[in-house]
């Protein structure tokens, strides 16, 4: 029997501020190492490569990879942004990637298909939890999928890919003091095996194949619009841990009480919000106005009539689910209703409009999402609420411009300034601030002010955490 070795890869900090930072993927490898390594479940050897630059990443890859025998067990577990250039091509960003100089400061999945290729393992499993597309400021190029089978997939090997974004930026004006909370993708993973209830056969074993249908499942169910993708060219079937905890399954009974559903995680929602570059900058406490669905109170979200009777569906016998699909006759709910509430004919919610207010963190910019925890829509059955995304829309303004975290702007100085120099008003975003011009000054020179630029997210909100203020000096002839 060959050896279970088990990489885990997180990068959730970075040097660049045109990568967004992810709160999760420390904490994401923590958990699943715990559970891999765990000797009831998944005893694996496990290695962790957090928040590391890319020279060091690519060297524990290469590290991993080698001198493997056939029989050996490898998992590899990369948690970050996944990049794309102009040519198609994915990249995995780590701490220093410099998105204009991805080949030199990221991993390329090229180079990954090339250590897998090489290696002798004839079991390796690749769980990418990796945000593909639309997680990137203006500048980055990223389409709405990346073909990961294309570029990673091939002999002995299975990947299980996470699509879209793997992490939803700040939460409010809570952002700072949040802890880290897994992404969906993984927490999947993590629950499946240290559950025991990605063992879908029974057999007290959880397969790769397994896992991935009780990932996909878990999502569905969890009303998040992410579909994760799966493609295996193993040569046999592999397994990843052992069934640790027995499974409890309830048996819904008849009663003629005040009937309970299965409830169901309500549906995410996404509004966008169009931000002036002002507010970016600074920051700003928004309210908006949002349609949502909220508890039914006639039935506290049941559905059902107060001297209602629920049944067992006879179609799934009270699972909910035949065939792997939710049940045509009870709507996965696993029972039959005699009498729907009339408020909310059996939905167990209604919907109504209503105010949300929160606050927009300095440095924020367009295609970065506020995560409001619990202010979506409630779930079917008195299900908890879901969560409610702001995605920023950042206007321009008419005076300063952004590129990065330095702003730029034009003044306009006095001839006799320019010439003896002297000391000027600039308006800014933080205010009147005095600028001091030295003799002899043209045209077309810029002045650098320092920080006095965006605010870099993430950061502890020192002033060295910003970036400047550029000023283009237009000297006034009279």
């Amino acid at each position: 029997m060959g050896v279970r070795d088990a990489l885990l890869i997180a990068t959730g900090t970075y040097n660049s501020g045109r990568l967004a930072e992810l709160r999760s993927p420390a904490a994401d490898v923590g958990e699943l190492a715990d559970v891999l390594a765990d000797p009831a479940i998944g005893w694996f050897e496990t290695r962790q490569v957090v928040d590391a630059p890319a020279h060091q990443v690519m060297r524990a890859i290469e590290r991993f990879f080698r001198n493997r025998g056939t029989d050996d067990l490898l998992v590899l577990h990369i948690s970050c942004h996944g990049v794309k250039d102009d040519d198609g091509l994915l990249y995995f960003a780590c701490a220093d990637t410099d998105p204009e100089l991805l080949a030199s400061t990221s991993v390329p999945a090229e180079f990954l298909h090339a250590q897998m290729g090489r290696c002798r393992a004839k079991s390796i499993v690749l769980l990418l939890d990796c945000c593909f597309s639309g997680a990137f400021v203006p500048g980055m190029k990223a389409s709405a999928g990346v073909d990961a089978k294309e570029q990673l997939s091939g002999y002995g090997r299975a990947v299980l890919m996470a699509t879209g974004r793997t992490e939803y930026a700040w939460e409010g004006n809570r952002f700072r003091e949040l802890e880290p909370e897994p992404s969906r993708f993984t927490e999947a993973i993590v629950h499946g095996l240290r559950t025991g209830e990605a063992d879908r056969d029974g057999d007290g074993r959880v397969a790769v194949d397994e896992l991935y249908e009780h990932v996909y499942e878990r999502l569905r169910e969890s009303g998040v619009k992410q579909t994760p993708q799966w493609s295996s060219e193993l040569v046999h079937r592999v397994y990843l841990a052992n069934r640790a905890i027995p499974l409890q399954t309830e048996q819904p009974a008849k009663s003629r009480a005040r009937p309970q559903r299965r409830a169901r995680r309500g549906q995410d929602a996404l509004i966008m919000l169009d931000v002036p570059l002002r507010d970016a900058v600074v920051g700003k406490v928004e309210t908006v106005q949002i349609e949502t669905a909220v508890t039914c109170g006639e039935c506290q979200g049941l559905g059902t009539a107060a001297d209602s009777v629920v049944d067992r569906c006879s179609g799934c016998g009270g699972d909910g689910r035949r065939e792997g699909e939710d049940c045509g006759a009870c709507d996965g709910f696993g029972t039959l209703i005699t009498d729907p509430c009339p408020v909310c004919d059996g939905d167990g919610w209604v919907r109504v409009r209503r105010q949300t207010t929160f606050s927009i963190p300095p440095g924020v910019a367009t295609g970065m999402r506020i995560r409001l925890a619990e202010q979506g829509e409630v779930g079917p059955g008195g299900g908890p609420a879901a969560d409610l995304y702001v995605e920023i829309n950042e206007l321009p303004d008419d005076r300063f411009e952004r590129r990065g975290n330095d702003l730029f702007c034009t003044t306009t100085i006095p001839a006799a300034i320019a010439r003896d120099g002297g000391i000027v008003d600039l308006d800014t975003f933080d205010g009147t601030k005095k600028v001091r011009i030295r003799g002899g000054m043209k045209s077309g020179r810029t002045i650098r002010v320092a920080r006095l630029g965006v605010p870099r997210l993430g950061a502890s909100g020192k002033a060295d955490d910003r970036g400047d203020l550029m000023v283009t000096v237009d000297v006034d002839r009279g």
